[in-house]
């Protein structure tokens, strides 16, 4: 299991950096259309598929404004924005995105084809061949990211996707999701990987009004250790988020968590006293712009927890030729970084670049 998530990083990695490369596009493709849910809903952006029905690889561009029907009625007007792949190869399709305009002023909407969630197959091609997924299925999760440090802060890796098993995004759904961190020493001889943390997840989420989201779900966290070095740590949780819109881009979400443990916890029966039963995560960011985000955990009784930032920057905002990732900062205080460290105190800085934030 190690193994397989562990190569799976790297092939994930390799997957979005090559996604990551603006190109100039000129030809007019066929567009394919989720509706948004709501005007609401479009403004975080609506992905537009450009599929290839022609012969010859053509540059990823589709029509300069589209009128589409929300699901909920609403005729929304979509313009592109400038951050069109390419090129799209025969029977292929391209991923763009538009951006929310104005309400539409007549109500027939352009003929544009609409299709349903899961209903687009998209094809990747490489040197193993061509394998396809659902991919409007798949969503980030905690940041996917790439840090190193000074010292013993080493590197640390993370890989986290979620999957849509049932529902909308209007509506209830039930999501798995996988996180799994990996701790390099890279200040050792030889380089070993220290700790690898794997935690899956299933959840079940509520929109409530047009900004808010409550959950609760099971979480495992694992340090994937045997009979003498274990650590398997059980939890049943419920969580809400909400955003706040502070204008000009700018957003604030604040997510609350509470949890209890089930189980045995193998080499870490006490870990209650480090993790405590509740956290806090809050964060602040410009769309396309600065985001910090700071996640606090901890048990008020004994005075043990710990916190975690993230600093993010798109570096596509230094220059449109720059890959589409996130120059990023990462930093911990307090006990248990690591599953295996949970009751050691560390304090580490590090800085790379994110796939996700």
């Amino acid at each position: 299991m190690r193994t397989l998530f562990t190569s799976a990083f790297g092939v994930v990695g390799a997957a979005g950096a090559a996604f990551c490369f603006a190109a100039p596009a000129s030809a007019q493709l066929r567009p394919l259309v989720d509706p948004p849910a709501s005007a609401d809903a479009a403004k975080q952006g609506v992905e537009v598929f450009l599929l290839n029905e022609g012969s010859a690889a053509q540059p990823a561009q589709g029509p300069a404004e589209l009128e589409v029907v929300a699901r909920d009625g609403a005729h929304l007007r979509l313009v592109v924005a400038p951050d069109g792949e390419g090129p799209v190869a025969p029977g292929a399709f391209a991923r763009v995105h538009y951006r929310l305009a104005a309400a539409a002023p007549t109500p027939a909407p352009v003929a544009v084809a609409a299709v349903a969630p899961s209903a687009t197959e998209q094809p990747s091609r490489t040197s193993r061949g061509t394998t396809s997924a659902f991919l409007d299925r798949l969503h980030p999760y905690a940041p996917t990211y790439g840090v190193i440090g000074a010292g013993d802060a080493g590197a640390k890796l993370q890989l986290s996707f979620d999957f849509r098993l049932f529902g909308r995004d209007d509506g209830p759904r039930l999501d798995f999701a996988y996180t799994q961190t990996m701790f390099w020493a890279i200040d050792r001889p030889s380089g070993p990987v220290r700790a690898i943390d794997y935690s899956p997840e299933l959840f079940v989420d509520v929109p409530v009004g047009a900004h808010g989201v409550i959950g609760g779900g099971y979480r495992h966290d694992s340090n994937g250790g045997g009979v003498t070095n274990s650590i398997d740590v059980n939890r049943v949780f419920v969580r809400a988020a909400r955003a706040f819109d502070l204008g000009h881009g700018w957003r604030l979400d604040v997510t609350p968590m509470a949890w209890f443990y089930f189980g045995n916890q193998g080499i870490a029966p006490d870990l209650d006293r480090y993790w405590g039963h509740t956290s806090l995560g809050v964060s602040l960011g410009q769309r396309d712009g600065l985001k910090l985000a700071v996640t606090a955990r901890g048990n008020p009784g004994t005075g043990k927890g710990s916190a975690e930032a993230f600093l993010s920057y798109p570096l596509v905002r230094i220059s449109d030729t720059l890959p589409r990732i996130y120059l990023f900062g990462q930093a911990y205080a307090g006990y248990g970084e690591a599953l295996i460290d949970y009751n050691k105190r560390a304090t580490h800085v590090r800085a790379g670049v994110a796939f996700t934030r």
